[in-house]
């Protein structure tokens, strides 16, 4: 059986190439960026071009964040996050290794954690500017 061959636009090209720059991005911040060089193009274009790039495992979901609005991440490999409460900052993060084994302890009951690990927190910038909690 032989796969479909992949449609290839300029759209989902510069899409994986904007996502690939930014690491994390919603479908609205994907938009605002392109409309620049691509002023058509419409939210609907975006949406199935990043839920396309998701299917296909080029793409993952990424931890909504503070306005709850669906974040795709570039990374397509397992790892965990650093979200900071004030901005929404998103960092990719690898804390399975050295968290998941204390916080696995601390449940106990034989427990253990399933899926990626979210951390939230302050960021430098936040914290320079003087923002708090």
């Amino acid at each position: 059986m032989q796969l479909a061959k992949e449609r290839k636009s300029k759209y989902v090209s510069a899409v994986r190439s904007l996502m690939h720059q930014m690491g994390h991005a919603t479908n609205f911040e994907l938009l605002e960026s392109l409309r620049g060089e691509y002023p058509d193009l419409s939210a609907t274009t975006v949406h199935r071009v990043t839920a396309r790039l998701h299917e296909r495992g080029e793409l993952q979901l990424a931890p909504t964040g503070r306005e709850n609005v669906l974040r795709y991440d570039a990374n397509p490999l397992p790892h965990d996050h650093f979200m900071c409460s004030l901005c929404g900052l998103l960092r990719d993060a690898n804390l399975g290794p050295i968290i998941r084994p204390q916080i696995e302890q601390a449940i106990g009951d034989g427990c253990s954690i399933a899926g990626n690990l979210t951390v939230s927190g302050i960021c430098k910038q936040c914290h320079k500017e003087g923002k708090d909690l």
